[in-house]
Order: structure tokens, then sequence, then C-alpha cells
């Protein structure tokens, strides 16, 4: 019992004694330390291009001078000078959301418009942007604010949930010069494993006149987008990279022709326009519009087409 009880007054008047040098010498308290900052990961190296793409650049910047010198490459959205019915309307719908501008097999050379079903997303979009290692960061910083702008105007229109992510994307647009684009047939396969070796050769080899291009990917005999490749040259000069981001964003949505009736309109390969406008608003609401189905051939689409057409001018919208 004393052995006990002594163990046991030890421990308190240890206790006791180590209160009484706490009271004596107060802890000393140590300065605060910063957190360890994190030093960002340097951005890769811009590749310098080769002279090909160099000169391609100087062949951009004088195509998009001499198409402005010309009156092209409007930005106005259209106006007094470019009326169109709800008939024109219901009838460039049919011409652009119905048919395909190039075969399934095509090189990109020579369009051939094909008859095709209602073609549109039904889930919703996450769309990445990457760049080729030779694209300036000024320009990347500028290209992602003008895709991401660009992509919340879509969705508005459209009603299609689209948001900017690299998390496991189906909506993919590429910024690549000639060096980088020759070089992408390995990132192509991994974005669409499917992807024919004709296409992926007329991608690879795309003729200068080509300015951009979007490709879309659907299940066998579906309608329904499942995922979509735009690729854009990072040689345009600003106004012919932000054309080319309107047109083929637009048509990797499911306006997939071009009709040399469609005026105003990017839809029409006679470059007046190079940014959306009010028609193409107009045909994008119609394209997701209910009263449409995903997969209707042109037959019954387009008598549906001009009633929608119709209520939309109702309204003024042109």
């Amino acid at each position: 019992m004393a052995g006990r009880f002594s163990v046991r007054g030890l421990w308190v008047a240890l206790v006791m004694g180590l209160a009484g040098c706490a009271e004596l010498f107060p802890p000393v308290t140590p300065p605060p330390v910063d957190p360890p900052v994190e030093t960002p990961d340097p951005p890769p190296p811009v590749v310098e291009p080769s002279q090909v793409s160099k000169d391609l650049a100087v062949y951009y910047r004088r195509l998009q001078n001499d198409l402005l010198t010309q009156g092209l490459l409007r930005g106005d959205g259209g106006g007094p000078d470019t009326p169109f019915t709800d008939t024109q309307l219901a009838r460039n719908f049919v011409r652009i959301a119905l048919f395909n501008e190039y075969r399934d097999d095509s090189d990109f050379r020579s369009p051939q418009a094909t008859v095709s079903k209602l073609r549109r997303w039904e889930t919703p979009i996450r769309m990445s942007v990457e760049f080729g290692p030779s694209v300036p960061p000024d320009q990347q910083a500028m290209d992602t604010a003008s895709v991401s702008a660009y992509a919340a105007r879509l969705s508005r229109l459209t009603g299609v949930p689209i948001t900017q992510t690299d998390r496991n994307p189906n909506y993919h647009v590429l910024f690549l010069n000639e060096d980088d684009r020759r070089g992408a047939a390995a990132r192509l396969r991994q974005i669409i494993p499917g992807l024919g070796e004709a296409t992926l050769r007329a991608i690879i080899n795309l003729p200068r006149d080509q300015l951009c291009v979007v490709i879309g990917t659907f299940s066998p005999g579906g309608a329904s987008y499942q995922k979509a490749v735009a690729i854009i040259r990072a040689e345009h000069p600003n106004l012919m990279r932000s054309a080319c981001i309107h047109e083929e964003l637009a048509q990797g949505l499911g306006l997939a022709n071009d009709s040399p009736q469609a005026r105003p309109s990017i839809f029409n390969d006679d470059e007046e326009f190079g940014l959306l406008t009010t028609h193409d608003e107009l045909l994008l609401r119609m394209l997701y519009d209910r009263r449409l189905r995903t997969g209707m051939p042109p037959a019954e689409a387009a008598p549906i087409a001009r009633v929608i057409a119709r209520e939309y001018l109702a309204g003024g919208a042109s």
C-alpha cells in the first residue's frame, strides 16, 4: 500500500513541479512560419516554327487583308442590307443542317454535299482547348478566352450545357500550325481511336485553302454526336482565327454544311461574314428546338422547320 501511494505521490509531485516551472518560465511562442511557396512549373518553351509555317502566316495575313479590302469578313451580324424571310430561313436550315459538306471519306479538297439526318448533341459538351508547341503564350491566352466566350454564347442559343474543361473532354479544339498538325497523327488517334486512315491523312495533309476543319463522331447508325474535334490553323491572323472558331464550333454542333444562298451567314463560302450572324443564331435555335427530333430525315424535318421559322420571324427576330 505504501509503495503504491509513494509512486503516485511522486507522479503528482512531478506534475506540480512542471506546473511551477511553467509559471516561472512562460513558453516562448515561435515566430510564425510561412507555408512553403509552390513554384509553378515554367511554361514549356515555344518551338520555333519552320519556314513553311512562317510563309503560311504571311500568306494568311495577306489573305485577311485582301478580304477586308473587299468588305468581307464582316462581323456586324447582318443588317438592313441583308434581309431574309422565314421561307429563306427554313430553306437555309434544311440545306445547312440536313446535308453534309463532305463525304465521310473526304480529303477536304472537293466539297460534295450529301443528304444527312438531323444531327445534334444530346449530352452536355465538355470542351477542351489545346495548342501546338509553336503557339506563343499570348496567342494561347487570347484564343482560350475567345473559345470560352463563344462556347457560352452557343450554350445560350442551343440550351446544350457547354463547359470548358480538360477532364474527359468530348469536344476538342486544337490550334496547330503546319508543323504541329503534320505531327499530330498519334494525338488524333488518341482522341478518336476509330478515326479512319483516309480522314487522318486528309487532316495531316490539309490543303492551304482549307482554313480550318471540324469532324464529329457518332455511334453506328446514330445521329447524336459523341465526340468532335475542331482543328484551327495557328498561322491565321486574329480575325481569321476568330472566324474559324465561330464557324467550326457551330458546325460541330450540327450545322454541318454550307450554302451559297445563305445570307447573312458564315455558312457560305463567299466569306462575306466572318462572325456568327443573327440568321445563324436562328439556325442554331432551330436545330435544338424540341419540335425537331435527332435523326429526322429532311422530308420530316422540313415542314416543321417552316413552322418554327415563321414563329421566330413573327417576333421580329430578323
